[in-house]
């Protein structure tokens, strides 16, 4: 054991079988056709200046690409992350393997990466549920859980979202914000806590099931880190001190796979200040806006944009009121800003 590989991600230090881990028929089929008959799958945990973290029946160990994995997988999603399940070559007298292939993922979660140019940006795979955080205090935006909500859609996970830090408002706060959720038209489910007063988190604790994966996302200072700690059950805290605003101050630096005593594996991350909209098109019909989707087989034309078409639905339910003008603006929004990276790439690809 080196200190790439910290005491949190795997507490237990119990060697759990690889069906607890994630491992389903989906990677046993998709094992037999990419792995080769000396080769074991593992699942990747962190990844760190070029050494991954991989979990499997055996223990912890570590492993770098293989320079084929490197020289094909130039794109950086094409390369291990966070939740992936992985092809390894490894031998006695060879602790440390060689990542031969990641295994197709079941579901991911990825963004737009930071910056102006249009490259993805993978933050974890074959994750069960995204839980969206957002506190209560100062951090609560219902257009930026429907972005979210689009990606996580987008890439076939279940999304959840947790409000934390009830502690800093009002209980005539918290139910408006609920209320403000529940008007948008998120029927996700959804879940309070306090990481002070200590309320909810047994409520959470009890929804985490072993053998799924349940990836943390939300901005910097709403709680994350400390309310993972408070899942693994360490008493020493590791992030900084709270703001005088209530805001706390993240340093969670890299993803990471943690297996809890339960059984259930959470994935922490850096807090995010963007989150990038990249070819969403099949999330924009669900995540945040359901119930547009829902309305736009009742539009005159089959191809409606739902911007200004005659006979458009989702526009009629607007001037009705139906729908929310601000849902309704950011869904377009949000549809103009998921096709601008396409169109960019289409030059490059036609080259």
């Amino acid at each position: 054991m080196t200190d790439l590989i910290p005491d949190r991600a795997f507490p237990n230090r119990e060697t759990p079988d690889r069906e607890s881990l994630g491992w389903n028929t989906w990677f046993v089929e998709r094992a037999a056709q990419q792995c080769g008959a000396s080769d074991t799958a593992a699942r990747v945990t962190s990844v760190d200046r070029g050494w991954l973290v991989l979990l499997n029946e055996t223990g912890v160990f570590r492993a770098q690409l293989s320079g084929n994995l490197l020289h094909n997988a130039r794109a950086p999603e094409a390369r291990p992350c966070v939740g992936d399940w992985v092809c390894v070559s490894r031998s006695p007298s060879q602790p440390d393997g060689s990542v031969l292939s990641v295994l197709e993922r079941q579901t991911s979660l990825r963004r737009k990466a930071v910056g102006n140019a249009v490259v993805e940006q993978m933050i974890a795979a074959n994750v069960d549920c995204v839980i969206i955080i957002q506190s209560c205090l100062g951090d609560f935006n219902v257009k930026r859980l429907e972005r979210y909500l689009t990606m996580v859609a987008e890439g076939g996970a279940e999304p959840w979202l947790l409000l934390t830090k009830t502690d800093l408002v009002s209980p005539e706060v918290l139910e408006a914000q609920i209320a403000e959720v529940r008007a948008a038209g998120i029927t996700a489910p959804l879940l309070t806590l306090s990481n002070v007063t200590r309320a909810g988190i047994d409520t959470l604790q009890g929804k985490l099931i072993p053998g799924r994966t349940y990836c943390f996302v939300g901005s910097s200072g709403v709680g994350k880190s400390t309310l993972i700690n408070a899942l693994i059950g360490h008493d020493q805290q590791a992030t900084k001190s709270v703001s005088g605003s209530g805001e706390g101050r993240h340093t969670t630096v890299r993803r990471e796979l943690i297996v809890l005593a339960n059984g259930a594996m959470v994935i922490d991350n850096p807090g995010m200040r963007e989150f990038g909209m990249i070819g969403a098109a099949e999330g924009l019909t669900g995540g945040g806006f359901a119930d547009i989707a829902a309305l736009a087989p009742q539009c005159k034309f089959n191809d409606c944009k739902h911007q200004s078409e005659p006979g458009c639905a989702v526009l009629a339910a607007v001037a009705s009121g139906t729908i929310a003008r601000g849902h309704y603006d950011n869904f377009v929004k949000l549809t103009q800003e998921s096709q601008q990276p396409a169109a960019r790439k289409a030059p490059r690809r036609r080259g």
